[in-house]
């Protein structure tokens, strides 16, 4: 099954998404809900209107969303602190405090120990069940 790869970025005033492996998809909001919504949407007027399908929709496939760290941070706020976030991921409350506010970009490494902590809190969550 195809990916269609959905890239979500914080700007100083909204998020904007657009498909990386699918040009022509994109889509703005004030959150990243609204934003999801809105890529959709566009998705959907891309299917209805475009000349010629890329390959990529003319078979079965599922949408992955790639959020950037400051997009990530803010979206997840009211479910993670940063105190809860730097537990789980090991980096510093200061340091996401930075990235939210874009006063440092992360570099990859950190990027990759978010990106890692987080799936391993998720894969650890997936195998609870409740009696």
């Amino acid at each position: 099954m195809e990916k269609l790869r959905i890239i979500i970025e914080k700007s100083s005033d909204y998020y904007s998404a657009y498909a990386e492996n699918c040009p022509g998809i994109y889509g703005a909001g004030e959150n990243v809900a609204a934003t999801k919504e809105d890529i959709m949407k566009g998705l959907e007027l891309f299917i209805k209107t475009a000349p010629e399908l890329p390959d990529i929709l003319k078979g079965d496939y599922e949408i992955e969303y790639h959020l950037d760290v400051p997009s990530f941070l803010t979206y997840y706020s009211a479910i993670f602190s940063k105190s809860a976030l730097e537990r789980i991921t090991g980096i510093n409350q200061t340091q996401l405090s930075h990235y939210v506010s874009g006063f440092r970009k992360p570099s990859k490494s950190t990027v990759k120990k978010l990106d890692n902590a987080i799936h391993q809190l998720a894969d650890e969550l997936s195998q609870v069940h409740f009696v």
